[in-house]
């Protein structure tokens, strides 16, 4: 951990290291080591890479969905996404090696359903040379720190404290964020996006909730499993999309009941608030969002990269 040159107070309960400019909860630097070490992707791998706090286990439950229906159709009583939370379907590799339990990569079904938090340039070397596909998934800043606050409070371990919130989004501003600052990682996928459209996908969260169905063709296109016209006529996509939907998710029992977790233990709940554009507004104050309007604004010009 040589490459290690700062530590900061982290948003929540647990401190942060920054390594190689972008920043890590603590607990999860040493397993991204050794993943970017050891990890073999497989040509086939549908790798899913997302903005923390940004729609990850919704988009993990779509993508899980438009790929296995064939396996298994939104009409089965036993579809796994009624049966289980998405991160059980779709893994975070983070998770696998924070387990130590990475022979569980080698039974995994092609093509392997892989998840990270990770920036792009932080990724195992592997994963670009096996030119597998990568979908990469982002959200309104403001957004993104009103909902990990709240997950970050719903997951904190007995007797831990929050940093005060004024803390935490000063921290957030100057970039402290799990895998941030957001924009840099933003801007790096950004940029592989536009380099290999064929193997990098770009989303945003407030896309998926304006159009859902037409990102829904997109992604089974890009992932080399389109829809066909029988498909389309049939309705499958809008089964996808109810199958898929927020409140559909949120009742599930293994949603509701279900643990995850190594470092702390927490309820599958904790993944699931209101999934609504625009929420930053009844909590941060318009001096505060004026203050990362213009980061942003600073941040992301020139790119086409708006929010």
């Amino acid at each position: 951990m040589t490459s290690i040159i700062q530590t900061s107070k982290g948003l929540g309960f647990s401190p942060y290291y920054k390594y190689q400019n972008f920043w890590y909860p603590e607990h999860l630097l040493p397993h991204t080591l050794d993943m970017q070490a050891t990890f073999k992707a497989q040509p086939s791998d549908i790798i899913l890479a997302t903005m923390m706090k940004s729609g990850t286990t919704w988009l993990k439950a779509i993508i899980f969905s438009v790929v296995k229906r064939h396996q298994y159709t939104s009409a089965q009583k036993k579809h796994p996404l009624l049966d289980s939370n998405s991160h059980d379907c779709f893994p975070f590799l983070h998770s696998i090696y924070e387990k130590n339990n990475q022979n569980q990569l080698d039974f995994m079904p092609s093509p392997r359903l892989l998840a990270v938090h990770m920036p792009f340039s932080h990724l195992p070397a592997s994963i670009a040379e096996s030119g597998c596909k990568l979908v990469y998934l982002c959200r309104n800043p403001k957004d993104a720190f009103v909902s990990l606050r709240h997950y970050l409070d719903k997951i904190k371990p007995i007797g831990s404290e929050m940093t005060p919130v004024d803390e935490a989004f000063d921290l957030f501003c100057q970039g402290v964020f799990p895998f941030g600052p957001i924009w840099d990682q933003m801007l790096e996928y950004r940029r592989e996006s536009i380099k290999s459209p064929d193997k990098v996908l770009f989303l945003k969260y407030e896309d998926l909730k304006e159009d859902l169905a037409e990102n829904i063709i997109k992604l089974a296109e890009f992932l080399s499993c389109p829809f066909s016209a029988e498909e389309v006529k049939r309705g499958v996509v809008e089964e996808i999309i109810q199958l898929c939907d927020f409140e559909t998710m949120k009742n599930v029992k293994a949603n509701q009941e279900g643990e995850h977790g190594a470092f702390v233990r927490f309820k599958n709940s904790a993944f699931f608030r209101k999934g609504k554009i625009g929420d930053w507004k009844d909590h941060i104050t318009p001096d505060m969002a004026k203050r990362m309007d213009k980061i942003i604004e600073q941040k992301l010009h020139g790119s086409g990269l708006v929010f």
